[in-house]
């Protein structure tokens, strides 16, 4: 059994929740008590596990069965009781008053402020995008306009005006040799003042926010942000890392993609598994839109010299099932940081230049457009994984937001609770298409597989099959 702290009290000094009107402070407290309570207390509990070197989202939840949470109001606002939270969390101190353990725990500093931000953001979706009628969720209009509300009520608006943001993505199981290469990435980028967001976790989303500290500090810049963008669904396999600041939880994976397309004002991509798949084909179903043909969005795909047979795998699947059109909108640079780091400094230039020209804001990419296709939540169950029908001969766009839907199934029997149950309960999930894109796709995942890019811990089993058609 995992040791535990039996209580404990932490408060929301310096936090996102410190001022709250009592009208507020009831809300908190009920949201606590309500309907997204599950949610919160998994959602603490993931970022308790932050540092974790697993993704076995049930084998957490088991370790921790007995973790608790309770909002408490008080005259001064909230306060929040964990209960056998995770010992790990804590700095231990040597004090008379010793405790269980003959020293005193603190809860980490980050950890307090990353465990306000969940309360945060989930309370803020609940009360005020899905129970509410501001906006309409089933419009394109509707969708980004919830993802604006979610970030500036997070502050992540801040600073963003005047600094260069660079969005970094990549798998969370990687080796040494990649992390340290990410590092670098993120070290030179830092050196040359840009911000950093990344999917909050370990691995590539890691390293490139350790490497821009490294960078920044260089630079003597004080104020640089590590921005981590996760949701509930995949919190628990990807504990944020302990370089997140700030941090925010999104709805769904959708709306998640939707804010790290539009803060950032460029991409690089380290090698990753299928969550790092999805992510590319969401991006170049942007990218390839007729109405995004002009628009400046610098994709850099990178890594260390021995991640070029990876690159080549989703290379040829790219050029195989979307095109040239696709091709045209990355570049791959392998074993060389300052190089990457240049590339997209070079391209953040040409987005200012086109923002300026066309009075679009450096904060919130709107002028960016994004197909309803790619922003309408898909929920991977066996039925509507049998109904993406893979057929060459579409639109590339309309093809590319396909092939995530395909790839955010995947993830989900790998990792998310419900997906993993659903493909207990009934078996893998069937991907229908046509020979040849099905082909590709057995190609690319059984080189990832290969590779041990599936999974971090345990054993990995495919969580779907192919049916060939035509």
């Amino acid at each position: 059994m995992a040791q535990t702290v039996p209580v404990f009290r932490l408060t929301p000094e310096n936090t996102c929740l410190e001022t709250l009107s009592p009208l507020e402070t009831a809300s908190v407290v009920q949201a606590g008590r309500g309907p997204a309570r599950d949610l919160i207390v998994r959602c603490v509990l993931a970022v308790l596990n932050s540092g974790s070197e697993t993704d076995d989202v049930r084998s957490l939840l088991e370790t921790y069965r007995d973790f608790d949470l309770e909002v408490i109001e008080t005259p001064r606002g909230i306060e929040v009781e964990l209960r056998h939270a995770p010992v790990v969390a804590f700095v231990l101190y040597e004090s008379e008053d010793s405790g269980p353990y003959g020293q005193r725990p603190k809860l980490i500093e980050g950890l307090r402020q990353h465990i306000f931000s969940v309360i945060r953001d989930l309370v803020f979706i609940q009360t005020e995008i899905e129970r509410t009628a501001k906006f309409d969720l089933t419009t394109s209009q509707g969708l980004t306009d919830a993802v604006f509300l979610i970030l500036r009520n997070a502050a992540i608006f801040t600073k963003i005006g005047r600094h260069k943001v660079v969005t970094c993505w990549g798998g969370h199981s990687i080796d040494a040799t990649e992390y340290n290469y990410s590092l670098e990435v993120g070290n030179q980028c830092g050196l040359r003042f840009m911000d950093v967001i990344t999917g909050c976790g370990p691995g590539a989303m890691r390293g490139p926010m350790e490497g821009a500290t490294i960078g920044h500090a260089k630079q003597r810049m004080g104020d640089g942000r590590y921005i981590g963008i996760t949701e509930p669904g995949i919190i628990a396999s990807e504990p944020p890392n302990p370089i997140v600041d700030p941090l925010v939880i999104m709805p769904d994976i959708e709306k998640r993609l939707e804010a790290f397309v539009r803060l950032g004002q460029g991409v690089i991509v380290f090698p990753g598994g299928v969550g790092t798949l999805e992510e590319i084909c969401y991006l170049l179903g942007i990218l390839t839109h007729p109405r995004n043909r002009e628009v400046p969005y610098p994709l850099v795909f990178t890594g260390p010299e021995f991640s070029v047979p990876y690159w080549q795998s989703v290379d040829d699947f790219l050029q195989k099932t979307l095109g040239p059109e696709a091709e045209a909108r990355y570049r791959i640079v392998v074993g060389d940081p300052e190089r990457v780091a240049q590339e997209i400094n070079k391209g953040l230039l040409a987005v200012k230049k086109y923002r300026d020209r066309h009075k679009v804001s450096y904060y919130f990419n709107t002028g960016l457009h994004i197909p309803f296709s790619l922003q309408k939540p898909f929920v991977a169950t066996h039925d509507s994984v049998a109904g993406l029908e893979l057929k060459a001969g579409q639109a590339t766009h309309k093809l590319a937001a396909l092939w995530r839907r395909v790839f955010s199934a995947i993830v989900s029997g790998n990792v998310r609770p419900e997906g993993i149950r659903a493909v207990e309960e009934r078996g893998p999930f069937r991907i229908r298409g046509e020979a040849a894109l099905l082909d590709a796709l057995d190609a690319l995942l059984g080189e990832l597989a290969a590779q041990g890019r599936m999974k971090l811990s345990g054993t990995y089993r495919p969580s779907y099959v192919t049916e060939r058609r035509g």
